[in-house]
Parts: C-alpha cells; structure tokens; sequence
C-alpha cells in the first residue's frame, strides 16, 4: 500500500470517528520526520481517544504497524506513529493552541476523498 492510500484510510478511519477539520500535508519537502502529517481534533477527551484507537484499528486491519501511540492517557494531543505517517489526534483546544498547519505552513495540503466510496 502507497503513503498516499494509507493516509486515504487513516483519513477514513478518523472520519468515521466524527473528527473534525481532518488535513493532510505532505511534509516530503519540508522535514524528515515524516512523508505526511495527518492532522485532526476532537471535542472531548473520549472522542479523542476514539478517533486515536480508530487510526490504531484500521492500520492493524490493513496490516499496517502503529510503531508508537503517545499521549492516550490524556486525551490532548495524541501522536500515532505510522512509519511515514505520523497522525495528529488534538483536543479542540490543543489544536488551536499549537497550531501544526500554521508552523508547517510551507507544507502542501494534500486533498482528501472523505466520505466517498471507490
């Protein structure tokens, strides 16, 4: 499976886990960190964690290893590591106060299929 189709099926999985404002940039010219950032929020701590834990099941699904999962407990900012993907699962209020698409803004945003099959 390409970067492209697995940040497609995280895209999804949060999706379907009713997060909000859900991008992707693609982060292969601007760092080394990672080919993509997905970055999305929800409105509680328990929504947090279930987008954080939908991510985890659809990479587990497609055979793919989650090779870090941080700041679960908390619910505020969860980082799930996919290799080349690295998802970010804020609080509301974290996203706004970190602001990740403002600090990466050189990075191009990468259109999304949400909600379409196909």
């Amino acid at each position: 499976m390409k970067n492209r189709e697995i940040v497609e099926l995280i895209a999804e999985a949060c999706d379907d886990k009713r997060a909000e404002d859900i991008i992707a940039l693609d982060m292969n010219q601007v760092s080394l960190v990672a080919d993509y950032f997905l970055i999305c929020h929800g409105n509680t701590e328990r929504q947090v964690q279930a987008i954080a834990k939908g991510i985890k099941d659809a990479a587990d699904e497609n055979g793919l290893d989650v090779k870090r999962m941080e700041g679960f407990e908390q619910a505020r900012w969860i980082l799930v590591d996919i290799g080349d993907i690295v998802c970010h699962v804020f609080h509301k209020d974290e996203r706004r106060y970190y602001n990740l698409e403002r600090l990466w803004g050189d990075a191009a945003r990468v259109p999304l299929q949400l909600g379409q099959e196909g």
